[in-house]
């Protein structure tokens, strides 16, 4: 097939709207649902994500992409008894592909909400099982197990969209994009992340790289790169716990990802595994309860009346002075830019979630600044000599 029509375009009232090739066929296969132009842009940002993170890692790797960018990406690490209870996983099978779609997931479930997943390797009836309980508008992947087909299509009515990817496509070397009737063109960006890149120039005087930092650092980087810029990253055992993306400013950037980290972080608090919720009460329910106790809002899902809708008995307050010091017990972060840090106050805030390992591009007139900063807190930082803009 080498077209395929679509309802709409990004809005109902841009039609007509199709996918098309203008050479050969169509690398992908609907096996269910019908897509959407918003839908197609997140499946085909999130699988060159996934299928670079599994090349360069070796691991089953996932994504969870809301509006072109990604909410969550991580390969498969054994989950934690605690991250599985704030992932609500706890008794649930697991393998090491549900395993990496569940903590691309859990980065930050509020986000993911409606998301598109991307799978690196075949679906298995473990990762199918997992989509089929959560809110989730679709999913890409190389191949389903015939249980895991079975289980999909019966998620929303019959409508969940699945699409299976050719694997072996590989796109042209130049790409082309129209804005405004006038064609741009550029060649793609194939700039490898791998191991050796994090080594060739650390300019810290801590230049203890280690491997699992390395790790994180190509999760990291590879996520940024299909990451609507501005964006940085931070990540904590193979999965991003924070991403922000699209701020015209680098620290804003760098603040909104250090919040979610912190977020992702303070749901591990015993004050929040403890919660008592309600038997009736659905998960992004309790998302939203969890994500407003953990804030300087914590009084509104408190107050008299409130905390009946969803706790069977009122918890007790989540201060602000409690929150400060679980947030400054995080350590082993790793962070990620896809340009240069243009000032040390980046590396001010991410030393508040315990960053310790960076990667930039370098070559900022303020480097200097900005390796002075991390020397100040032990840091090890790479410097990669490339910017990773996506657009």
């Amino acid at each position: 097939m080498k077209e395929l029509e679509l309802k709409y375009g990004c809005n109902p009232n841009q039609k007509p709207a199709r996918v098309f090739m203008k050479e050969g066929e169509l690398p992908f296969t609907v096996l269910n649902g019908k897509p959407g132009f918003i839908n197609l842009l997140d499946a085909f940002n999130s699988w060159q994500l996934v299928k670079e993170l599994k090349e360069a890692t070796g691991l089953p790797s996932a994504a969870s992409f809301k509006h072109v960018s990604p909410a969550g990406a991580a390969v498969s690490v054994p989950l934690s008894e605690v991250e599985k209870q704030i992932y609500f996983v706890e008794g649930v099978e697991l393998t090491p592909m549900s395993t990496a779609y569940i903590r691309a997931r859990g980065s930050d479930r509020m986000s993911s909400y409606g998301d598109f997943a991307a799978l690196s390797d075949e679906c298995d009836e473990a990762t199918a099982a997992y989509l089929a309980r959560e809110v989730s508008d679709g999913v890409i992947a190389p191949s389903y197990t015939e249980k895991a087909l079975e289980i999909l299509k019966g998620k929303k009515k019959g409508n969940y969209l699945v699409m299976q990817m050719d694997p072996s496509y590989e796109p042209a070397e130049l790409e082309q994009k129209e804005v405004f009737g006038i064609t741009f063109e550029q060649r793609r960006n194939n700039f490898p992340i791998n191991r050796e890149l994090f080594l060739q120039n650390i300019p810290t005087k801590n230049k203890n790289m280690t491997d699992a930092a390395i790790r994180d650092l190509i999760v990291a980087m590879i996520t940024l790169k299909y990451t609507q810029s501005n964006s940085v990253c931070y990540v904590k055992d193979g999965q991003a716990v924070g991403i922000g993306a699209g701020q015209q400013s680098r620290v804003h950037c760098t603040r909104l990802a250090g919040n979610k980290a912190d977020n992702w972080w303070l749901r591990q608090n015993p004050k929040v595994l403890a919660l008592p919720f309600r038997e009736d009460i659905r998960r992004p329910n309790r998302d939203n309860a969890i994500d407003v106790y953990i804030s300087d809002d914590c009084d509104d899902v408190l107050r008299d009346g409130a905390w009946q809708e969803v706790f069977t008995e009122k918890p007790e307050e989540f201060t602000r002075e409690e929150r400060k010091a679980w947030i400054a017990q995080m350590s082993g972060l790793a962070l990620g830019s896809d340009a240069f840090f243009p000032f040390g106050d980046n590396i001010e805030r991410a030393r508040r979630s315990g960053v310790q390992f960076v990667a930039e591009a370098g070559g900022s007139i303020r480097d200097d600044n900005v390796i002075e900063t991390a020397d100040r807190y032990d840091m090890c930082m790479s410097f990669i000599g490339m910017r990773l803009f996506h657009h």
